[in-house]
């Protein structure tokens, strides 16, 4: 696996992608962060640890928000408009791109994927609704993604648990435990290791299902 970064000009500012190839990649896996965190986030990084061994490339891209240092996101349209600027550049090597993302990434994801051409989605804590806000459900989004969708989502997640989310032909995998970041409880039976295994074990199966 190599690493390597690259900076991209949009409409929005500079944005970023560090890239995790694998040697022989069969597709793609472009993941951003949440509205309130980077690259560092300790899914994306599992992901980027351990995807390329399995022949799939993983570009984490950040916003030009966060490149820029900005603390706070901005609004929704605006991450849209850096993420599609960036899309060429995902997909200049011809291979399919899966558009992924934790949380208001994988808002974007779902929003654009059609319009982009994503082979699918992947949606990690995906903010079914604002934390004690049943009401305002941006159920909407993910039902629209018009692609083969996972969503994987900690059993403890303030922004949505798994038994809200409503019916629809995406897939879901919970992560027990797990809040908006599957950080897991000291006390949980299942560690924080095992939680980021869930996880990762359950895209790689995902990822290598897709035609």
């Amino acid at each position: 696996m190599t690493e390597i970064s690259e900076t991209i000009e949009t409409d929005a500012g500079t944005a970023r992608v560090t890239w995790h190839r694998a040697k022989k990649a069969k597709l793609v896996l472009a993941v951003s962060h949440g509205a309130g965190g980077g690259i560092e986030a300790r899914d994306l990084q599992a992901l980027a640890g351990e995807l390329p061994a399995h022949g799939v490339t993983v570009a984490l891209v950040e916003q030009p928000w966060r490149v820029a240092g900005k603390k706070v996101a901005p609004a929704p349209k605006t991450l849209d408009v850096g993420w599609r600027a960036v899309w060429p550049v995902l997909a200049a090597a011809g291979l399919p791109v899966v558009a992924g993302g934790r949380s208001a990434g994988a808002r974007v994801a779902c929003r654009t994927a059609v319009e982009l051409g994503a082979h699918a989605v992947l949606a990690l804590s995906f903010p079914l609704h604002p934390p004690g806000r049943p009401e305002k459900s941006r159920a909407e989004e993910l039902l629209g993604s018009g692609v083969p969708t996972l969503v994987v989502q900690g059993g403890n997640d303030p922004f949505g648990k798994p038994e809200e989310f409503p019916a629809g032909s995406y897939e879901l995998v919970e992560v027990p435990y797990g809040d908006h970041g599957f950080a897991v409880p000291k006390r949980a039976p299942l560690g924080q290791d095992e939680a980021l295994e869930t996880l990762t074990r359950a895209v790689v199966k995902w990822t290598a299902s897709l035609g």
